[in-house]
């Protein structure tokens, strides 16, 4: 299956309100067909590096959203777990559900910079084979240092919603087993 094809359907069923966010991969297909004709060359790079501030208007929107929300659930699940030591309530549904949202919200950010390099990348080979130039690694080495490529917050965030769902899993067993220990000793 061609990467066009994979790439809307990924947007399609994936992130259906980010669609508008995603590289214009068709458009920029239908440029490189157009380059022997006059200016469709520089009207490719110009999208290429319009597409590029898209991206990182974009990811460092939601990375910032992402880092608040994160901030404010870590808080207020670190005291639902607190009182479920200290009076053997259940931690919060919502609580939960809130964190493995986010948790995938933010895994959803990274497949999102992902799916744009690799658009990129298929692109720039299109754009070469076409002109015959060398784009490709100079223009996506260039790239790599911009900040919708710059995952390591988001990811490490990842990994700390992954260690809240697991505490919140454990809090609740916790409980459970002081509630049964209490029945089967009447306690």
């Amino acid at each position: 299956m061609k990467f066009a094809k994979l790439y809307i359907d990924h947007i399609k069923e994936k992130q259906p309100e980010w669609s508008d966010k995603f590289l214009s991969y068709n458009e920029l297909k239908r440029l490189i067909r157009l380059i022997p004709d006059g200016n469709a060359e520089a009207d490719i790079m110009c999208l290429l590096n319009n597409e590029i501030d898209k991206f990182n208007d974009f990811f460092i929107e939601k990375e910032e959203e992402y880092i608040i929300r994160h901030k404010e659930l870590e808080q207020k699940i670190r005291k639902t777990i607190d009182l479920c030591k200290t009076n053997g309530s259940q931690p919060s549904e919502s609580d939960y559900k809130d964190i493995v949202d986010l948790h995938g919200e933010m895994v959803l950010l990274i497949n999102y910079c992902n799916i744009n390099y690799t658009g990129l990348a298929k692109i720039l080979e299109k754009y070469d084979r076409k002109t015959g130039a060398i784009q490709r690694l100079p223009f996506l080495q260039k790239i790599l240092e911009h900040p919708f490529l710059s995952t390591e917050i988001i990811s490490k965030l990842v990994r700390e919603c992954e260690n809240i769902i697991d505490d919140v899993s454990h809090a609740g067993e916790a409980v459970e087993r002081a509630k049964e220990e209490v029945v089967l000793h009447g306690r």
